[in-house]
């Protein structure tokens, strides 16, 4: 097993926020800016070709098709899922009804991707984990040069930006509640790249409160980098340890710490409480689970979403492909 040190580094001029004893080449991977673009275009295009195959005349699929298709599913999670244990009992509903014919009047390839992914999640309980039907894509995918996959992450680069910028990089709303209480809404954690110098702007407006709550009831997730930022905050220059990353197709383990130099002013010994709901999912929860395993903060609201795992991409067949969870996170403080 690899083990990589300190961790994430910021991007661009954040990057700079590092004293120079702490700009080692001990970088998490396992998340960055293309897979960041991709979740949020591969959810959408996930949505759009999905409800227009079931709407047009897309190709029936035969029983071989779905059997060489759950295979292929089988073998993907297999070797890829976080869990092996997990991905074994998946497997094992999937052929039991695929041998059953409970797939059999699915002949509507999204269709067949919206019940293979229900029942993944049924088993694993991990809303992260979906089947995608999108052959256009994967056709791309499989087709494209280096060049090709530049310009398009370039322009879907673009495209992002103006969608972060629309939702002031996930900022919603700060303000200061009666009683000097500072109030943070973030909808979504955006890459410090783009969100940074929000985030500093807000934490300066809230610099003199004497609480402060943090809303992540509709918080989606999004970047492990702000996560580490906005976590930054609440800590001394003393780096900590937040988190713990393990990838298990690569059988790496990484660590994020908190940064030792942020910009304003850090509040270390501010009260911290946490909001969250039903929606928290992915990086707001990671950010919620971690600041109460540390005593950080205090967690106001209702059982979060379940979905605080690393997520990529794998193609199981010409038509299909899979979110797979291939990372999980866990507290250094409880090792869970």
């Amino acid at each position: 097993m690899f083990i990589h040190g300190r961790g994430w580094l910021v991007n661009d001029k954040y990057a700079d926020l590092h004293v120079e004893r702490y700009t080692q080449q001990q970088t998490i991977k396992m998340v960055n800016l293309k897979l960041l673009i991709l979740s949020i275009f591969y959810i959408f295009l996930l949505f759009q070709n999905q409800e227009l195959a079931a709407q047009t005349g897309e190709p029936k699929l035969s029983r071989a098709e779905m059997a060489l298709t759950i295979d292929s599913i089988n073998l993907k999670l297999q070797g890829n899922y976080v869990f092996p244990e997990h991905a074994a009992e998946m497997s094992k509903r999937l052929k039991q009804n695929l041998t059953e014919g409970k797939y059999h009047a699915l002949v509507n390839p999204a269709e067949f991707a919206r019940q293979l992914t229900n029942d993944l999640q049924s088993v694993s309980k991990d809303k992260h984990l979906m089947v995608v039907y999108n052959p256009s894509i994967i056709a791309r995918e499989r087709t494209s040069t280096a060049e090709d996959r530049a310009n398009e992450e370039a322009e879907w680069n673009k495209e992002l930006v103006k969608h972060l910028q629309r939702d002031n990089y996930g900022f919603r709303e700060v303000k200061i509640l009666d009683g000097n209480i500072g109030y943070l809404d973030v909808r979504e954690f955006v890459d410090p790249k783009y969100g940074g110098e929000t985030l500093t702007a807000a934490m300066h407006f809230l610099s003199n409160t004497k609480a402060i709550i943090v809303d992540l009831r509709q918080n989606d997730g999004g970047s492990p980098w702000m996560v580490q930022l906005l976590a930054s905050y609440f800590f001394s220059s003393e780096p900590i340890h937040l988190a713990d990353h393990f990838n298990r197709p690569k059988n790496e383990l990484t660590q994020s710490w908190t940064l030792p130099y942020v910009p304003g002013t850090r509040r270390p010994e501010v009260a911290l409480y946490i909001l969250t709901s039903k929606q928290t999912f992915s990086a707001a929860e990671a950010f919620s689970y971690q600041l109460k395993q540390l005593g950080r903060a205090t967690i106001v609201g209702e059982t979060t979403a379940g979905g605080a795992h690393l997520t990529g991409s794998v193609i199981a067949t010409d038509k299909f492909y899979v979110r797979i969870p291939q990372g999980r996170t866990t507290s250094p403080v409880t090792n869970t």
